[in-house]
């Protein structure tokens, strides 16, 4: 599934894979580029997290979005790879300060429509 179009990094595209493994896990995969440096946001931001809202749980913290060669250097790429008991309704992602947070902020970069 591809992520909407985004209104705060006009310019940022993705796409997310989420796969049951064999155990009744999610694999979830995120790809995105295009993505500025969360330090050119207004306001101001350190890093973007990936967050999911499940089916029955709420939303879940996935983890820091991380570029290949470091946060976010000049080729505006990042991912995450990560495992899942939860499943999906859709995944965005948000700018934030720190990674280690329980709910997202109020700055959604990227968000992917309602999973069916």
């Amino acid at each position: 599934m591809t992520f909407q179009k985004s209104t705060v990094v006009p310019a940022a595209e993705g796409r997310v894979k989420i796969d049951k493994d064999d155990n009744g896990n999610y694999s979830v995969n995120v790809k995105v580029n295009n993505l500025a440096k969360p330090s050119r946001l207004q306001p101001e931001r350190k890093l973007y997290v990936v967050w999911m809202e499940t089916e029955n749980n709420g939303i879940k913290n996935l983890g820091r979005l991380k570029s290949s060669s470091g946060f976010f250097s000049d080729d505006l790429e990042g991912s995450l790879s990560t495992i899942s008991p939860f499943k999906a309704k859709r995944v965005f992602i948000t700018a934030e300060n720190e990674s280690n947070l329980q709910y997202p902020g109020s700055i959604v970069v990227l968000s992917t429509s309602d999973f069916n």
